[in-house]
């Protein structure tokens, strides 16, 4: 049987995950989707919507959160929903798990990689975060969920953008840019998106993401203009010198000091790569609970082939990705999302495991 795909939709309460969910149900096309409902209180009435609206199954968690400690109840429901397809009793192709407005996404993950039976199972494709843009600056000023949530994102989807005036939501796409880079972000109406927008993203089959995405070596400009600069990794890494997009020269980035934040690492000498795996089990020690996500694509010693490397909090893993092509300039690229890591601390010992 092959591996069963699974979203993960964030967001905070008010943002339209019900919304992109029910659409995502009716507009399934012919694909037999199961919905883990996370949320509780009255949220629930939401899901009486959604089982009258559809014939897909959807499992409504006693204890409600799944966030924290309670990871217990997603991989029962999980292998039950997997036990259930195997048997025939339930038919479904992929997996949306819904989760609370406040709940952090790491742990949910984190399921995927841990547990052995529901690795052999299932493949988590993207987490998909949903940011309400008229609430979204009060929510990313008071709430760490709220930023964290940016952090893990694969996909960032804008709800009510015409709410909100072109520039505050410029200055709001702005912001959530310099916490995760990697994201795509688009302003949607209503749930109005289409499913090649919402499933296989592969956000965490990083060889699949290189196919797509050959942009993802070179430069953190973000605009997609012809940056010729970033073909090669011989400049120092930086935090996006934005100056052409600056809006008018307010410089929104600087009101902001948010604590969710990126940085890349870059270079074109190759990694030891004993060193780099010392270096890499020691700050996940130390600061793995802050790590949320890093991935990257790295030049070894000792391998012709590209090192494709991710991690979520404290997992970690790498795998061997295409070969180098002929005259293809080899060189290391790492982005790092988290909370107040300390920059210099990370920059130094990459620096320090190269060859």
């Amino acid at each position: 049987m092959s591996l069963i795909p699974a979203t993960i939709l964030t967001g905070f309460l008010g943002s339209g995950k019900t919304t992109l969910l029910k659409r995502v149900l009716a507009e399934a096309h012919g694909q037999k989707i199961a919905v883990i409902e996370n949320e509780f209180g009255e949220e629930n009435i939401d899901s009486d919507i959604l089982v009258s609206d559809t014939n897909e199954q959807i499992i409504q968690m006693s204890n409600g959160c799944v966030c924290c400690t309670i990871r217990e109840d997603l991989r029962t429901t999980l292998k039950d929903l997997a036990e259930k397809k195997r048997k025939g009793e339930l038919d479904f192709e992929r997996v949306v798990i819904e989760t609370t407005g406040v709940a952090d996404p790491g742990p949910v993950a984190q399921t995927f990689f841990m547990d052995d039976e529901i690795a052999e199972t299932y493949l988590l494709d993207s987490i998909l975060t949903l940011v309400d843009a008229k609430h979204a600056v009060q929510q990313l000023n008071d709430r760490q969920e709220a930023r964290r949530q940016i952090g893990f994102a694969d996909q960032i989807f804008i709800s009510k953008s015409d709410l909100v005036s072109k520039d505050d939501l410029d200055a709001l796409m702005h912001r959530i840019k310099h916490m995760n880079p990697r994201a795509p972000q688009k302003a949607v109406h209503f749930g109005e998106v289409s499913l090649k927008e919402v499933f296989d993203l592969r956000g965490f089959n990083l060889n699949a993401k290189l196919d797509i995405d050959p942009d993802f070596l070179k430069d953190d400009d973000h605009d997609h203009h012809d940056h010729a600069h970033g073909e090669h990794c011989d400049h120092p890494s930086h935090q996006h010198d934005h100056a052409h997009g600056d809006h008018g020269g307010h410089g929104h980035h600087h009101h902001h000091d948010d604590d969710v934040k990126s940085f890349v690492f870059k270079s074109d000498r190759p990694f030891d790569p004993a060193k780099l795996e010392d270096f890499l089990g020691a700050i996940v020690n130390i600061y793995g609970p802050r790590m949320l996500r890093y991935k990257g694509v790295l030049f070894m010693q000792g391998t012709d082939r590209k090192v494709i490397f991710q991690g979520v909090h404290q997992l970690m893993g790498s795998d061997l990705g295409p070969a180098w092509a002929e005259g293809e300039q080899k060189c290391s690229k790492m982005v790092f999302i988290g909370i107040d890591l300390p920059k210099d601390i990370f920059l130094q010992g990459m620096e320090q495991s190269l060859v």
